[in-house]
């Protein structure tokens, strides 16, 4: 991970800790059920976000011994930590919603509603923030860390409309509107286990080495084609490790190059789709010998 990236992560961590305090200290204060409950799920982002910042810090590391492929998976790893926390985090946003309908309705306070309103645009913020580094730097944990963002703009936003609904009712004593922070929290605790499942899902995908999308492989085939020599690509494979792209490809060369000339359609293969998509880490090629007549070995 770029120094960008880990900068990016550590104005994440700080971020969250900062609104975690606002969050549960105002709940606690003003009696607010779903800006405690915004608070919590805040101070699991504050793992998570260790855990990416920890994991970015890993994948650095070069290829050693004991990890000759590097540290890459690091990031999956971390990013399936974030989902698990995600998920675990809207279920208890879930139990808090519910909760609050068994229990007398507060008070609605301006001021909570300033501190989801605060929280609100500053995750924005922090999300457009890293999503743009994180997929520039093709960076896993933090566009993970992104999407934590997004799905805590969700959540204050289920608080702001919660706690403006409850004014507006408490001002116009409309019946039952002092428990609209706690519906509004059950609904967007629903879009936040979908985002942590999605996420989780494409963290396995990595760590099973899925192949990369159909887009991908085919605009690998077109770059293997355009070598010449290159007669066929008879198998391809990509996966992800970390931040980057390894590509395993077996094409036919004609039989009667040397050594040397194969081995330089080889390196041309290599270098050309390494300089066309930006992401590949490494390509490893195997020539098989083609003939002119169709015979084959």
């Amino acid at each position: 991970m770029a120094k960008k990236s880990i900068f990016a992560v550590w104005i994440s961590l700080i971020s969250n800790v900062v609104l975690t305090a606002l969050k549960i200290v105002t709940g606690l204060v003003f009696n607010s059920k779903v800006l405690v409950a915004d608070g919590i799920h805040n101070a699991g982002d504050v793992v998570a976000t260790i855990a990416a910042l920890t994991s970015a810090l890993v994948a650095r590391k070069p290829a050693d011994e004991d990890h000759p492929y590097g540290h890459g998976k690091a990031e999956a790893i971390a990013s399936g930590l974030v989902s698990i926390i995600l998920i675990m985090a809207a279920l208890l946003m879930v139990y808090k919603s519910i909760e609050s309908f068994f229990s007398p309705p507060a008070a609605a306070s301006w001021i909570s509603l300033i501190a989801a309103l605060i929280s609100l645009i500053w995750k924005q913020a922090l999300y457009m923030y890293c999503i743009r580094i994180g997929k520039a730097e093709n960076s896993r944990s933090l566009i993970a860390t992104a999407y934590d963002h997004i799905a805590d703009v969700y959540a204050s936003a289920a608080a702001v409309i919660g706690i403006a609904v409850s004014l507006i009712g408490d001002k116009y004593h409309i019946a039952y509107t002092e428990y609209g922070d706690s519906a509004a929290g059950i609904i967007v605790s629903y879009l936040v286990i979908r985002l942590g499942y999605k996420m989780g899902r494409e963290a396995i995908d990595i760590l099973m080495d899925k192949n990369v999308t159909n887009e991908q492989l085919q605009q690998l085939t077109s770059i293997i084609y355009s070598v010449p020599n290159v007669k066929r690509v008879d198998s391809i494979r990509a996966r992800e490790l970390g931040n980057a792209i390894i590509v395993d490809v077996k094409v036919s060369v004609p039989n009667q190059l040397t050594v040397k000339e194969g081995h330089d359609v080889s390196r041309e293969v290599k270098q050309s789709i390494m300089r066309r998509m930006k992401h590949v880490g490494d390509v490893m090629v195997h020539l098989n010998p083609w003939y002119a007549d169709g015979e084959e070995e």
